[in-house]
């Protein structure tokens, strides 16, 4: 079959196949989910983005040393952070990770994932930059987008190279809330916010933690913001 042909016969199979959907209690690996028509629904799954803030610039000016470290310093810390919270790691992308969070207190444990990262950027990766590059006036920034919805999985790919594509708006949302700007590192949906607990939403000095804005890009839906940031012991 030459592979004309072949691309043919796959878009059209997927196109008129039904879809074969069944329920996970866990975030699923690929090889679990078969390459057909088939998905696997996670029900009010909260998708964690976290993506640093200008590396394009840095790769353009830096040595390309001094690039690798940021992102490996970068992703450590946000993978050491999501795991600690029970988060379960999906993909690195370049500069950025997904993580999902299901099971209790979810939106908890993503939202302090977000405020923990901040610390460690703040207090562990800049300090540890100053001392050894001294002269050295770069500013690690990032962003975090956090959402929650019903969040299927499917397979996609070929065999021998494929990987899951996460289906839902939590998944989008959360990545195009790392687009606003590193002033504020962390940003979530109100449907986040409204299921956090009290202490995830003020401080022991009744200090309010975030801050509602409204998302004008995407049709003025309700977002919060926040830069506190957890201590990590």
């Amino acid at each position: 079959m030459s592979l004309k042909d072949d691309l043919r016969v796959v878009i059209k199979s997927t196109f008129v196949s039904a879809w074969e959907e069944t329920e996970g209690r866990v975030v699923p690996e690929p090889e679990s989910v078969g390459l057909g028509n088939k998905a696997v629904l996670l029900k009010r799954a909260v998708v964690f983005y976290a993506d640093l803030n200008g590396s394009t610039k840095m790769v353009d000016t830096k040595k390309w040393q001094f690039s690798a470290e940021i992102y490996k310093t970068f992703l450590y810390c946000a993978a050491k952070i999501v795991r600690a919270e029970s988060g379960n790691i999906t993909a690195y992308d370049g500069d950025r990770i997904m993580a999902i969070f299901i099971g209790e207190s979810k939106c908890d444990r993503a939202a302090r994932s977000a405020m923990k990262l901040k610390w460690a950027v703040s207090n562990i990766i800049m300090p540890e930059l100053k001392n050894i590059y001294t002269n050295s006036t770069f500013v690690v920034r990032h962003n975090v987008g956090i959402d929650i919805t019903d969040l299927r999985a499917a397979r996609t790919g070929v065999r021998g190279s494929n990987d899951l594509v996460w289906v839902g708006r939590a998944a989008n949302y959360a990545a195009k809330l790392t687009e606003l700007g590193s002033d504020y590192p962390t940003r979530i949906t109100k449907e986040v916010y409204d299921e956090l607990s009290d202490g995830l939403k003020t401080s022991t000095a009744g200090k309010a933690m975030w801050e509602r804005r409204t998302w004008t890009d995407m049709n003025n839906i309700v977002i919060y913001r926040s830069n506190w940031g957890w201590v990590i012991s």
